[in-house]
């Protein structure tokens, strides 16, 4: 794995998001997306995160036992590292918007 995050997973979802909402303008709309559901999208990306942190952690107890190269370790450590930044990110920018939906007048 070369890094927690994967560009064209997020332009295919941007685009995906976008032709959704083009279709809904124009009458088009259709129950089923042709890419994937921001359901799955969401639950893809936090099992690659989750396996980014494992990876991390098997790489520093094998460096403890003297079994792994100290440049892998720290390349895991790092990729674990910015995994983490970005999920609290993520999670920040999503509970914000769930406070301004609260915030909304009814």
């Amino acid at each position: 794995m070369s890094g927690p995050i994967d560009p064209s997973i997020a332009i295919n979802a941007y685009n995906t998001t976008r032709n959704i909402g083009n279709d809904v303008q124009s009458g088009a709309a259709t129950n089923k997306a042709s890419g994937p559901s921001f359901a799955d999208y969401m639950k893809d990306s936090v099992e690659e995160s989750i396996d980014v942190l494992r990876t991390s952690e098997e790489m520093s107890a094998k460096a403890v036992t003297g079994e792994a190269d100290l440049t892998d370790v720290v390349q895991a450590v790092t990729n674990a590292e910015l995994t983490l930044q970005t999920v609290v990110s993520i999670r920040d920018r999503m509970v914000s918007a769930y406070q301004e939906i609260l915030r909304m007048p009814i």
